[in-house]
């Protein structure tokens, strides 16, 4: 689907003092993307701590997200789950007004076996009244969906669209890319490795960084689309050093601490998450500062 191809950003949940949702700080969020070139915005993901967030904020961040956003980019809901049956359900009865697709976690913790995934996927292709996206992220589930579950799952189920990929190896994600459908889309979901998967021939990425630098890693993520590798590249190397502040000590404390830098959001996270440490904060800020 057209509509998802480029530069897709997991929202944060900006928080105020109290640990309370920052309605204002999350509008602000989404008309800087908007402005910026981001192609679509990935709502209630894990970059949104949405781990930690009941049912009522949840719907909270929905409302707020599609007010701000007015029709203007494509939005995709986080809905995953380790328990299929409840996942069905959740699918089956949450309000999608206003949603374009869904991004679905591969089941986590339980570590099921690649038909397990399998079936998982074909339930929740069967539940979904929209478009669904799988995210494949092993660090976080203990668990990989290999390139033939995927390919199985894409040629199978037939409104599953495409992955967030996120495995980390490069090498994965070319197989991936030679297995799938040509209309199944493989989406990068590590910010270091999206332009060498989009040359290779993804169709973007689902990202962290391109909320805090949003012209210039959508600028890229476009021209490594149109093969303009060496204007790619440029810009790659530019921004990786941001990449690997941002993770150093986990998400999102390091892109909360970016945003904090750059005025939109005040840099709070919920417990078991703290912010980023002085020392990395202070390197965040000169990076931003000489950027």
């Amino acid at each position: 689907m057209e509509a998802f191809v480029g530069t897709g950003v997991a929202l944060i949940t900006p928080f105020k003092e109290d640990l309370s949702v920052d309605t204002d700080a999350l509008t602000n969020l989404v008309k800087d993307q908007i402005a910026n070139g981001i192609e679509y915005l990935v709502v209630l993901g894990t970059t949104a701590e949405s781990a930690t967030l009941n049912k009522q904020e949840k719907e909270l961040i929905k409302d707020t997200v599609r007010t701000a956003n007015a029709g203007k980019l494509p939005l995709v809901l986080g809905i995953g789950g380790n328990d299929t049956a409840a996942l069905a359900e959740e699918l089956k009865t949450s309000n999608l007004d206003g949603f374009d697709a869904i991004l679905s976690v591969s089941p986590y913790y339980n570590k099921p076996t690649q038909e397990g995934i399998y079936r998982h996927f074909k339930a929740v292709s069967e539940a979904s009244p929209l478009p669904v996206i799988l995210y494949n992220v092993p660090g976080r589930t203990a668990s990989n969906v290999l390139p033939e579950t995927i390919n199985r799952i894409a040629r199978e189920c037939d409104n599953i669209i495409g992955v967030k990929e996120a495995a980390g190896d490069i090498v994965q994600a070319m197989k991936l890319i030679s297995l799938v459908p040509e209309d199944f889309m493989v989406i990068s979901g590590d910010d270091m490795v999206t332009l060498p998967m989009t040359l290779a021939g993804g169709k973007g990425v689902i990202s962290v960084i391109g909320q805090g630098l949003p012209r210039e890693f959508s600028d890229m993520v476009r021209a490594g689309l149109e093969g303009k590798v060496a204007e790619a590249y440029k810009l790659h190397y530019r921004i990786a050093p941001s990449i690997e502040l941002i993770f150093a000590e986990g998400n999102p404390a390091g892109i909360k601490a970016l945003l904090a830098k750059k005025g939109l959001i005040s840099n709070y996270l919920r417990l078991p998450l703290v912010e980023a440490s002085d020392a990395l904060t202070n390197r965040i800020h000169s990076f931003m500062d000489n950027f």
